[in-house]
């Protein structure tokens, strides 16, 4: 069997700092407790200690032994990758899932280390939104229908890649999210060249913002049904349509308008189309532009 080497104790102690295991202000293992966890000579663990002060990591204090620098952090342990850990975890299990304590056990490091950055799950559940906000490819110029179409779609895609979203983010209770803010700013600007009163422009806005996030209410909801029951919206209908064939006669427009066939009604389809209403309206209703008085 080899024989660890101070070099492969220092890597080994090393990546325990960088990973956050032993965090900034936290004590390494000893030379004694060294040789007892790796068999080595005492001249052999002092060896790693010097190894790990010469890189700067860690410094001796007297009455207490060799502690990590503090201001040590690690890439995988900045702000940001603790963030995508959560989305990640959120993704794949939902947001009621996603606590510190998972987090830290995703990452391997104590959950102590994960609330330096975020003492409270709910400011961790802001980042991540805020996150998901920023990674949105909307548009920031244009002409207003143009702006509005991008961004809106471009929520709705993120609802659909990251469904917990919709139970994050509140239309009566403004949170502090500001590419959330930034996306709300682009939205106003546009329909405030419309020419509509202040009051109008900010009512419509908040509505086309909300009516995304309540479509994509069934997208949270479809996935949690899917999880339960282990079939897709289609699979669901077709194994029920005996049970509806004898309503559907008793509504004449229902039954005929379902027997066209291949009629899309995913949600996708339904946000397309509510869009597309919502958007005419607006520009139906939209004041014509001001002409200039001519020069005399």
């Amino acid at each position: 069997m080899k024989q660890n080497t101070a070099k492969d104790i220092a890597a080994e102690i090393r990546q325990r700092i960088r990973s956050g295991r032993i965090g900034p202000g936290e004590r390494v293992p000893s030379a004694r407790e060294i040789v007892r966890a790796h068999g080595v000579a005492i001249a052999t663990a002092a060896r790693v200690l010097a190894l790990l002060r010469k890189e700067g990591l860690v410094r001796a204090q007297r009455g207490v032994g060799t502690i990590v620098k503090t201001g040590e952090r690690s890439h995988e342990l900045r702000t940001d990758a603790i963030v995508r850990t959560a989305i990640a975890i959120a993704d794949e299990e939902g947001l009621e899932k996603t606590t510190l304590r998972q987090v830290a056990v995703e990452l391997g490091v104590a959950t102590v280390t994960v609330q330096k950055h975020f003492p409270v799950e709910s400011e961790l559940h802001l980042a991540m939104g805020d996150a998901v906000l920023g990674d949105m490819p909307v548009p920031r110029a244009g002409d207003w229908r143009g702006v509005l179409e991008g961004t809106l779609r471009a929520q709705w895609a993120g609802y659909a890649r990251h469904p917990w979203m919709v139970a994050l983010i509140s239309m009566t209770r403004p949170q502090l999210l500001p590419n959330g803010m930034q996306q709300t700013e682009n939205v106003l600007a546009a329909l405030a060249t419309l020419g509509a009163s202040p009051e109008d422009t900010l009512r419509t806005g908040v509505m086309l913002l909300g009516y995304v996030r309540g479509m994509a209410l069934g997208l949270d909801a479809e996935r949690h049904a899917q999880q339960d029951t282990g079939m897709t919206s289609e699979e669901w209908m077709a194994a029920r349509e005996d049970l509806f064939a004898p309503l559907v006669p008793r509504f004449p427009t229902l039954a005929r308008l379902t027997r066209l066939g291949d009629v899309d009604m995913s949600l996708e389809a339904l946000f397309e189309r509510g869009l597309a209403l919502l958007l005419d309206g607006i520009a139906s209703s939209a004041s014509p532009p001001r002409k200039r008085a001519p020069r005399r």
